[in-house]
C-alpha cells in the first residue's frame, strides 16, 4: 500500500520547497463556496479553502465523485482533502483528487484542530479589548461617552470576536476590534495636526463606524453575509444603533446628525457603499483614516503570511496589486 501523504497546512502547501504535481492532504476550512456554470453549460465549484495561515482558491467540477458533497455541505464546513500540487497563472490552485467533510463529532475529538483553522489577529483579543475600553473613556462630552458606551452595552461581546469584513481586511477573528483600535491609535495621532476636527466626535465616529458589521456578518468558521447584512448592508445597520443610543443617552440633535454622517459616509464612494459623501471634517477625517487602516492591514496580513521564498504576494484585490513582500535591504555596516 502506498504512503499517505503528508498533511499540511496552507503555508506548506505555498512553499516553494513542494514541487508541482506532489501529493499532499490537509484539513482546511471551506471559507467560500460559489457554484459557476462552465461555457459548455457544466456546473462547476469555485473554492477558497483557508486555514489560521491562509487561504487558496481551487475548483471542482461537476464530474467530481464529491462534488454533491462540498456543495451540500457549503461555507464553513471542515474538509479534509488529498490532492496534487499545481498552479495557475502564478497562484497555487492544486488538483483535487479526494475530498470528506469532518463531523462536529470529528472535530471535537481532535483538540486544537478548530484553533489551527480560524485566523486570529496577531495582536492578543483580551489586550486589545481594554485598550479599547481607555479610548471611549477618553471621550470628554457626556452624552457622546454615554453613546458610545451604551453601543458596546449591547453589542460589545460580538465586536471583540468579529471580523471587518468577508475578505477584504482584517477578514479573521478579532479583526474587527484590531481595525478599530487601530484607527484610534491613529486618530489620537492626527488629531493634533487638524485642529478643524472635533476630537469626541472624530474619536466616537471611528469607535462606532463598523459597528453595523456585528449584524452584517455571521458564521464560526467561515464569515458571510446575514439577511439584514445583504438587505441593509453594515453602514445603515451602524447609522441605526448610533442613533437608537444617541438618543438614548439624550444626545443633542446637532451632534447626534453629525455623528450618524461619519458613519454614513465612512466607505467614502458610494460605489465602496457609502450612503452619501463625507462633508463635515470629522466625517472627511474618518474617512482617510479609515481607508489607511484597511489598506495597511492588507499589507500586513500579506508580510504575515508571506513565505521567505517570495518576492510578492498574490494579487491583493484591494490594492489592485501583487505586494512587494521582501523588506528594505539593510545599509552596509561601516
Amino acid at each position: 500500500m502506498a504512503d499517505a501523504p503528508p498533511i499540511l497546512t496552507v503555508r506548506e502547501l505555498k512553499s516553494p520547497d513542494l514541487h508541482a504535481g506532489a501529493p499532499f492532504a490537509s484539513v482546511l476550512v471551506v471559507k467560500k463556496l460559489q457554484i459557476k456554470t462552465a461555457a459548455n453549460g457544466n456546473a462547476f465549484l469555485s473554492l477558497e479553502l483557508g486555514d489560521r495561515g491562509g487561504s487558496f482558491s481551487c475548483t471542482v467540477f461537476g464530474d467530481s465523485t464529491f462534488f454533491d458533497l462540498i456543495k451540500n455541505a457549503g461555507d464553513g464546513a471542515v474538509v479534509r482533502i488529498e490532492g496534487r500540487s499545481d498552479s495557475f497563472q502564478g497562484r497555487f490552485s492544486p488538483k483535487l483528487l479526494r475530498a470528506t467533510v469532518l463531523t462536529e463529532e470529528e472535530l471535537a475529538a481532535e483538540p486544537g484542530l478548530v484553533d489551527a483553522l480560524v485566523e486570529r489577529a496577531p495582536e492578543d483579543g483580551a489586550a486589545m479589548w481594554a485598550e479599547f475600553q481607555t479610548f471611549i473613556d477618553a471621550i470628554g462630552h457626556d452624552e457622546l461617552r454615554m453613546t458610545v458606551r451604551s453601543v458596546f452595552e449591547e453589542i460589545g461581546e460580538t465586536f471583540r470576536w468579529a471580523p471587518a469584513a468577508v475578505a477584504m481586511h482584517h477578514a479573521y477573528r478579532h479583526g474587527l476590534v484590531e481595525h478599530t483600535l487601530h484607527m484610534a491609535r491613529a486618530c489620537k495621532a492626527l488629531l493634533p495636526l487638524y485642529t478643524e476636527v472635533d476630537p469626541d466626535l472624530a474619536m466616537a465616529g471611528i469607535l462606532l463606524h463598523d459597528t453595523g458589521k456585528t449584524i452584517e456578518y455571521e458564521g464560526t468558521l467561515a464569515t458571510k453575509r446575514s439577511r439584514r447584512g445583504i438587505l441593509q448592508g453594515h453602514v445603515v445597520l451602524g447609522y441605526q444603533l448610533a442613533r437608537k443610543h444617541g438618543l438614548k443617552a439624550r444626545l443633542d440633535a446637532d451632534r447626534l446628525e453629525r455623528l450618524e454622517h461619519i458613519i454614513l459616509s465612512h466607505q467614502g464612494e458610494p460605489e465602496w457603499g457609502a450612503a452619501v459623501y463625507a462633508a463635515t471634517p470629522e466625517a472627511v477625517f474618518v474617512s482617510m483614516i479609515d481607508n489607511l487602516d484597511a489598506k495597511m492591514g492588507m499589507v500586513q496580513r500579506a508580510l504575515r503570511q508571506a513565505n521567505e521564498a517570495d518576492v510578492f504576494s498574490e494579487r491583493l484585490p484591494g490594492l489592485n496589486t501583487a505586494l512587494l513582500t521582501r523588506p528594505v535591504t539593510p545599509p552596509l555596516s561601516a
